[in-house]
């Protein structure tokens, strides 16, 4: 079983949990990440597509490991995250990151950024 998702791994001028702040333009032009679970181990299946909007930095992806697979379709799965290296910040009541290098896409239990959910599913 994979299945197919589409949701937002960052959105743009809110803070997260940790104060952070993603300002547009941030992720300049991204190139092919992996896709993994919780941020570690082996790819987990594969990003198909990765792009900013208005709202933030989209991905649709497909997971190929069938046990998450099954949890991303039924729901219990929702939240997205990615790693990175701060390439440009300011200090101020939150850290505004205006560069990054995007290093990964990962599904995840509790992600850092509450709105960054998948929003669409379809199952094969």
């Amino acid at each position: 079983m994979s299945v197919r998702f589409a949701g937002y791994v960052a959105v743009f001028d809110v803070p997260d949990r940790g104060g952070d702040v993603v300002r547009r333009g941030a992720f300049g032009r991204v190139s092919a990440v992996p896709l993994l679970w919780q941020h570690g181990g082996k790819p987990i299946g594969t990003v198909e597509r990765l792009a900013a909007d208005r709202r933030g930095l989209r991905v649709v992806a497909r997971v190929e490991e069938p046990q998450l697979a099954a949890a991303v379709a039924r729901g219990a799965v929702t939240g997205l995250s990615f790693g990175y290296r701060v390439t440009e910040a300011e200090a101020g009541p939150h850290r505004e990151i205006k560069g990054l290098q995007l290093l990964e896409i990962s599904l995840v239990a509790s992600p850092m950024q509450p709105l960054a959910r998948v929003h669409a599913v379809a199952a094969d």
